[in-house]
Order: structure tokens, then sequence, then C-alpha cells
């Protein structure tokens, strides 16, 4: 059987996809939007479970929930599993109620019984049962206590079908419902009068499929009578007049399954939320996370790790790869490219995979606590003085990790300004690619300010980016603000494997990219640093690649770093950040003389080196970022614009912190 699994945001939905299957079948993304789309297996290898986006309502706001409806509409599935929070009973039991109208069978698991009972709330689910229709099982999905009993009752046999009229909406909306019944015969296989519900709504995705079986002419009619009729005798809009009276059901629910509210002290959530959300400590609390999650990286065991796995590779790894190719009587050209090329390329990347997992870590650590919705409202009232608001953050946060899926994110966003000025920003954060970079430049310049020097580089991201919203929104970008509505999750203690898992899933993305792209990027460049118009080895200075390095370099002397191998790191660096790196390795190794670090003091000084990671930081996306923003916005103005701004802001920043640093005696 296909199983859905639907549910509101923070129910516990991912816990219990996790709990009742044993593996992913696939991952992947839903057609044209942002949302993960995963299928899983049942524990009994036999039916699958598909886990859908988190909504509150199956009329969407944004493309991203209207991926429950087109499922709804266009896929199949046998049976449904629909997630409750028990403590969020009432503001869940409206999407409970649009599904029991869907009328395929449904079995309900009543999550977070625990927290329920914290906030002193007991739900008798045997009377919920009775009130619903349909089977219903307590569980706690973060431990999977219930979950081997919902599964159970979810793949065993085929439930009947559940009770569509668990809502009487009055004689106006039951007679237009028979209407449209009448209007649509046996054209549609789905619930007509689920088909009509939401039609009278106002969802779009059931209009336009309703649209290829009606003549539009009648429908139009139709609607706008049943509109007219419900506004002149109950004064409320269609839509609004429905939910009145699912929420007068829902309460009669709420009463009859007896649910007893006990009193009791404020919940643990609220009493951190008015310290961490507090307008003046918010802020403070975020950077400071930020700091303690930057020396766990850059000091305390992300450079430990990142030394030791260098000395593996360029020592031990080496010496044997050396061996074996004086063994096979390598070519002085092959052994040239593996050594210096691939080994020292890719290698010189994955030395960074510790810290960056490490940074991954400690981001999911952050998400699966619940505290980066917090960090959104709290960047809500900066975010709002700028153009913006706080859902905005949320991409940009995306953008930590990579700027790509950052940019996808902003599809949630529902106004075309916001979303447009998100995708425009969200490449300034700083990326999980630049990442080696400044773990490279702070261990060369700065290892007594590894971890503050790296967190005024991501604080830098975002000022520029608030500061540039502000200008983008009063000048060509003017348009209505949105309003911000987040929910709170309850803070939780992450699971280590649940936390391994969201690591792994952010992080195996750089390892990937480091065994192919990277892997032939670092051949590309070592071909050019190892061809020259004198033609084959040739001395570094000779080589094609200082040719346009050099042709370059002269751009940059004011802001600090005008040597041809500057600008050759550069040129790549639109091809992948990371790339970066390996160019680097490829031009300044030197075997068994010094490492790269300890060579970057011959070509920058701490202020040049400084300057040269602003400018990573701020200059062009690189092509993998414009290309998505050429394909979420559609416009080669907007992307053409994307890149030249950046260039210039990350220019115009580093002439001044360059110059400035030297009038005031820097160097």
């Amino acid at each position: 059987m296909d199983i859905a699994l639907i549910g509101n945001p923070n129910t516990g939905k991912t816990s219990l996809f996790n709990k009742l299957t044993g593996s992913y079948e696939y991952v992947g993304n839903w057609s044209g939007v942002t949302v993960e789309k995963k299928v899983g297996l049942f524990k009994n290898k036999k039916d699958k479970l598909i886990d859908l986006p988190g909504i509150y309502s199956l009329n969407p706001l944004s493309k991203d929930e209207g991926v429950v409806t087109q499922f709804l509409l266009s896929d199949h599935v046998d049976q449904m599993i629909n997630i409750l929070d028990a403590s969020q009973l009432e503001r869940n039991l409206h999407l409970t109620i649009q599904l029991l109208e869907y009328g395929k069978p449904i079995v309900i698991g009543l999550n977070m019984i625990d927290v329920a009972l914290n906030r002193g709330v007991q739900v008798e689910s045997e009377q919920l049962e009775k009130q619903l229709g349909v089977p219903i099982t307590s569980v706690i999905a973060r431990t999977g206590k219930g979950c081997d009993l919902l599964a159970q009752a979810a793949t065993g046999e085929l439930l009947p079908e559940p009770n569509g009229r668990i809502v009487n909406y009055g004689g106006e909306i039951e007679e237009a419902i028979l209407t449209f019944e009448q209007l649509i015969g046996n054209k549609s296989e789905k619930s007509s009068r689920w088909l009509a519900l939401q039609l009278f709504e106002g969802n779009e995705y059931v209009k336009k499929y309703v649209q290829g079986l009606v003549e539009s002419e009648s429908l139009n009619q139709f609607l706008q009578e049943i509109k007219l009729t419900v506004k002149t005798r109950h004064g409320m809009n269609l839509d609004q007049f429905i939910f009145h009276k699912r929420k007068e059901r829902i309460e009669k629910i709420i009463t009859d399954a007896a649910i007893k509210r006990n009193q009791i002290s404020m919940p643990l959530s609220e009493k951190i939320d008015i310290i961490v959300t507090n307008k003046f400590l918010g802020l403070p609390i975020f950077f400071l996370l930020m700091y303690f999650m930057f020396m766990l990286t850059f000091d305390w065991l992300g450079f430990p790790l990142s030394d030791w796995l260098d000395g593996f590779l360029t020592g031990a790894f080496s010496q044997t790869i050396d061996g074996w190719l004086n063994a096979a009587g390598a070519s002085a050209f092959i052994h040239s490219l593996i050594l210096d090329g691939i080994i020292a390329g890719v290698g010189g990347v994955l030395v960074f995979v510790p810290q960056i997992f490490i940074l991954f870590f400690f981001i999911s650590v952050l998400e699966d606590s619940g505290y980066m919705a917090r960090v959104a409202l709290v960047m809500d009232r900066l975010m709002e003085s700028v153009g913006l608001n706080g859902k905005a953050f949320i991409p940009m946060m995306i953008g930590f990790g990579c700027n790509v899926p950052g940019i996808m994110a902003a599809r949630t966003i529902e106004t075309p300004k916001e979303r447009l000025l998100t995708i425009l920003l969200t490449p300034l954060m700083s990326c999980s690619a630049r990442l080696p970079v400044y773990a490279l430049f702070v261990g060369a310049f700065f290892v007594q300010q590894k971890a503050l020097v790296v967190l005024s580089l991501y604080i830098l991201g975002i000022a520029v980016a608030l500061i540039l919203a502000k200008i983008f929104s009063s000048t060509i970008l003017k348009g209505e603000t949105s309003f911000f509505v987040i929910e709170l999750p309850p803070y939780r203690l992450p699971q280590f494997q649940a936390l391994w898992k969201s690591t792994w899933d952010k992080g195996k993305g750089f390892v990937k990219k480091a065994g192919t792209f990277i892997f032939a990027g670092s051949v590309f460049i070592w071909l050019l640093s190892y061809v020259g118009p004198a033609g084959l080895d040739v001395a570094l200075d000779d080589s094609y690649l200082a040719a346009i390095g050099g042709f370059i370099a002269p751009i940059f002397e004011p802001i600090g770093f005008n040597t041809w191998q500057a600008g050759a790191s550069l040129i790549t660096g639109f091809l992948a950040k990371e790339a970066i790196i390996s160019t680097m390795n490829i031009i300044y190794f030197v075997p068994d003389e010094a490492s790269l670090q300890g060579l970057l003091a011959d070509y920058f000084t701490p202020l040049a080196g400084y300057s040269f990671m602003v400018f990573i930081l701020l200059y062009i996306p690189c092509l993998a970022t414009v290309a998505t923003i050429y394909k979420e916005t559609g416009s080669k103005k907007w992307t053409i614009f994307s890149m030249g701004y950046a260039f210039f802001i990350a220019y115009l920043l580093t002439l001044i912190i360059y110059q400035g640093g030297k009038l005031l005696g820097f160097v």
C-alpha cells in the first residue's frame, strides 16, 4: 500500500517517519518546489510511507504548501496517517477535518502526549476516537513509544472510509455541495464533497482541477451564487463561514473528548523564551552561540582534526601513492598529475571536512532543539525595519550551509517583492564552501583569534544583507511588507541518531563535490599550471594559469592582493568556492618544504588576508548559485544584477577595509 504521512509543522512528523521506516527508499525534491520529497518503506518492507510537507490547511499559501493538495489531486494513496500534536489539538484538527472530508481511510497518531501532560492537558484518546470515527494511537515519536502499534494499524487491513460529513455546514452550503455533485457527475474519482468545500474556500489548485472537468462559465456562476447567498444571510465571506463552522465542530469534539486542563506553572519552553527571544538579549545570545560554534569548529575540535588529516594526506598517504607510482614506473607527467594535481587539489579541500561536519552538527543541534525558530523571531525585528520579515531570514540561515537551497527556500515567501529580495541577498550569507578559505587564512594569520575573525565574517555578511535590503526595498524593489507568523516548537533534547543523520545529509554534498567537481577542476587547474606558451612542464610563472591570473591581478592591487596566484584563485572560485583551496594547493604547494599556510605569509599580509576573506564572502556567487538565481527569477536582468552588485559591494568594502587598515597602521 501507499500510505501518506500528513500533519501540521512541528508535530513530530519527521521523527515519526524515521521510526516507522527502516530507511529511505529515495529522497528528492517535489517538482517545482524546494521541500524534500521522502519516500520510505515500513519495517515490514512492503508498504510505502510518503512524507508530505507540514501544512496547517489544504488551502495553500505558497508553492511548497501546495505540494500536499497537488499530491491528493494527482497521485495515488491507499491510506493516510495524520499526526496530531496533543498539546495543540484545536489547531491541528482543522487539517484533520479536511482529510476526513477527502474520504480516504485514515489513522491518527496522537503525538506529544508527554508535552501535553506537562502543559496540564490530558486527552482521552478513546473519546476522541469516537468523535472522529477513525482509529487513534497515542505515540511519543521521539522515543518510538506506540509507533509499532501505529504502524500495525496503518499497514494492516484496509480501513473503512471515514465519515466525510463530520461537519454540517448549514443548509445553504450543504445544498450547494449537492448541486456541485450533480454538476461534476462521475467525472472525478475524488470526493465531490471535498472538492466542493476546497473550491468554496478558494483553493486555487482544486479550482484548476475542477475547471478541467466543468465548463468555466457554469462553474464561475455557481461560485458567485453561493458566495452571494452566504454573504447576504450570514454577513461573512464563504471561506470565513466554512472556517467558523469547522471551529464550532472542533470545540464540540474537544469538549466531548473530555480534555482536562489542570492549573500548572509556566512551561519550561516559555520560561526560556522570556530570555532568548528578549528584544535586548535575543541577538547577543544568538551571536554568543555562533561564537561558541566557531570555537568548536576552528579551535577546540576542528583544527586538531584537520591538522591530523592534513598530516595523513600529505605524509603517509602521499608517500604510499608515490611509492606505488615509482614501482609502476609511472612517467613524470602522471607522477606530477596525481601528486601535485589530484592529491594536492582534492586533498587540500578534504582536510577541512572535519570542520564542515562539526559546523553542520552544531547547526543540527540548534534546529532539533527548537532554537532556530527563535532566531527567526528575534531577527524579525531587524528584518522588518529593512523591508522584510523574519521568514526571509530562514532561507538566509539555510544559506549558511549552501546558498543554492537557501535561494530555493525563498519560494515559501508569499509576496513576490520579498521573495526576489531574499533571493538577491541570500548569496551574501557565508556558505560552507567558503569555510575552507577562512580556515586556511585564519590558521595562517589569526591563530589566536580564529573563532572571532570567522564570526566577524558571518556577521558582516548578515549586516551587508540587511543594509542592502533597506536600500533595495526603498528604491528598486518597493512594495508592501507582509506579516510574519511562525510557530515556536517546544524545546527538545536532540537525539544523537537524528543529529548524525541531519549532519550527514547536510555535509555529504561537500564530500561528493570534492570527489567529482573539485576532482575535475583540480586536474584542469593543474594542466593550466603545467602547460604554457613554451610547451609542457613549464615553470609556474610561465604557465597559462599565471597568464590568466596575471591579466586580472592589477585590478586587485588597491584591495591588497595583486599577485597572479590570487587572481587565478578568484577565477576558479566562481566555479565553486572550494576550488579556491584546490587552486592554491596546486599553485603554492612545495613538497617537503612548507605547508600552504606557512607559504601564504610570502604573498599576503594579515590585513591583505582579511581583505581577501571579505572579498571571497561577498564577490560573485558561485556558478551553481547564479544558475539557481536565474531559475528562480526567470530573469537575465536580475541574474546579471546579482553578480554585478555583489562584485561592486565586495570591491568597495574590501577597499575601505584595506586602505583604512593601512591608514590606521595595520599590516
